[in-house]
């Protein structure tokens, strides 16, 4: 990370590799604790959770990828502007946030997929 210094006082900029691990983990961990916290309510309402933690797992990839990336809107803005100014630069960065946090969504759903086999074979 580089250190920016502003009136004294030192600021840490994230570099364009730490972005991009951010992206992966934050939604890498919305699709776990939200699978996570969704099982320990299914448990307390008598529903069967490792079948409840994999319906949340796949119904909210799309929003993990939103929370990671900051809000969908401002994706699209920087890629608009990054199109229609010629900075194909900004454009590719984005996209590979989008891809980082797609990766990321997808690699907490094939975990709690994991899970669930895991827990499948353990009770036969």
């Amino acid at each position: 990370m580089k250190q920016i210094k502003k009136d004294g006082i030192r600021f840490l900029q994230a570099s364009f590799f730490s972005s991009v691990i951010y992206s992966f983990l934050v939604s890498f961990g919305v699709i776990l604790g939200a699978s996570i916290f969704a099982g320990i309510g299914a448990v307390i309402s008598d529903h069967p959770p490792l079948k409840t933690m994999l319906d949340i797992a796949g119904s909210i990839k799309v929003w993990a990828v939103a929370v990671a990336l900051g809000g969908t809107f401002s994706s699209f803005e920087i890629i608009e502007k990054g199109i229609f100014n010629g900075e194909m630069r900004t454009t590719l960065k984005q996209a590979v946030y989008v891809v980082m946090a797609l990766f990321g969504a997808n690699a907490g759903f094939n975990v709690i997929k994991l899970i669930q086999r895991c827990g499948e074979i353990w009770m036969e």
